[in-house]
Formats: C-alpha cells, sequence, structure tokens
C-alpha cells in the first residue's frame, strides 16, 4: 500500500516517519475555516477530511492500494479556537491568553483511500496547561520566530515546551499527529504497524 500526507507540516513529516512508514507529500490550498455549527470534533475532522478530498482531486490515477492522510490541529481555551497566529502581534495575545491556564489541543485526522470507497477518521484532545509567562517571555519566544506557523502559538517541540507546566494526553498530538490514533486508522485500512 501506498501513501500520501496532505501536508507541508515538517513535524507531521517528521511524527510520521517515526512509524517507519514510506509518503510521498501532496498538498492542498482549502479554506480553513471550520464549521461552527458541528460540535468542534466533527468540525475538525471535517476539515482534515476536506484537505484529504482536495489532495485526492489532484491524483491523475487513484488506485485502491493508495491513501490519503490528513490532519489538522487546533488549541482552545474558554470555547476560543486558537489556530495560526496572523502576525506577531495575534501570537503575543494569544500567548498572553494562555498564561498561566489550561487549555485543549485537538487534532482531527483522517485516512482516505484514494479511490473514495472508505475513510477512515478520529481525533485526539491533549490538556496543555501554561505556567504563568511575563511579557518579557512572551515577546522573545515570539521573536525567535518559532510561534508563527503554529497553532495556539507556541511548538511543544522546541523552545515552546519551556512554556508549558503539564501535559495530560498524547505529546504528539500537540506537535501535531497523533501517533496512536493514526496508527490505529492505518491499521484499519490494513497496514502491519507493530503487528
Amino acid at each position: 500500500m501506498k501513501l500520501v500526507l496532505a501536508s507541508a507540516s515538517p513535524r507531521r513529516q517528521q511524527l510520521l516517519k517515526l512509524l517507519g512508514l514510506d509518503f510521498q507529500v501532496l498538498t492542498a490550498d482549502i479554506d480553513e475555516t471550520l464549521d461552527s455549527a458541528q460540535p468542534l470534533a466533527s468540525a475538525i475532522q471535517d476539515l482534515a477530511r476536506r484537505k484529504a478530498r482536495a489532495v485526492q482531486e489532484q491524483l491523475p490515477e487513484r488506485p485502491a492500494d493508495l491513501y490519503i492522510l490528513a490532519a489538522d490541529t487546533v488549541v482552545v481555551l474558554e470555547g476560543q479556537i486558537l489556530g495560526k497566529p496572523a502576525n506577531a502581534r495575534e501570537a503575543e495575545a494569544m500567548l498572553q491568553f494562555l498564561s498561566g491556564r489550561p487549555h485543549q489541543v485537538m487534532t482531527g485526522v483522517v485516512l482516505l483511500r484514494a479511490d473514495g470507497e472508505s475513510c477512515y477518521s478520529d481525533y485526539a484532545v491533549t490538556e496543555v496547561t501554561f505556567r504563568p509567562l511575563t511579557a518579557n517571555e512572551i515577546r522573545a519566544y515570539v521573536a525567535t520566530g518559532e510561534p508563527l506557523d503554529k497553532a495556539g502559538a507556541y511548538g511543544i517541540q522546541g523552545l515552546g515546551s519551556l512554556l508549558v507546566d503539564r501535559i495530560n494526553g498524547c505529546y504528539y498530538n500537540v506537535v501535531g499527529l497523533p501517533l496512536v490514533k493514526t496508527m490505529q486508522l492505518l491499521r484499519q485500512a490494513g497496514w502491519r504497524i507493530l503487528s
């Protein structure tokens, strides 16, 4: 079987390599607005599904042994969804909002067979609590550039780890791809991972 990762994220690519899988990368430019009429768990899986289908449309051939893996991650605090910050000022505001508080990181994951005959999906939620941050720490962290392409304006796998007091749930979900959920979807489709 063959796999396409529908993401340009270097973090997702690194995580998928941890599973020992060969894959190619294709991305699609879609509207990443979540459907606010749906429960968030459904909306985040739906967005990942739209990414997978957009990549599916780019394929010249759609054999039954080819699958497309797509994911999307958001940070949620008090019902407010924090995606990627538009600029440094927005990143600072997000980090101030998260400072000293627990929040949820949610990732929807979808595995779509290229011929469209099957689609598997799931999601993961991890609770992350930030330690109280000073304004200087926030400015210094944003100045590194690290938070500008990440949901919630931090990367737990980098300097953002210094912002975190504790985590409850899947660490890899916070990085951008919950590996156990991903493995389970791949197994449902027939991949033999640790079996």
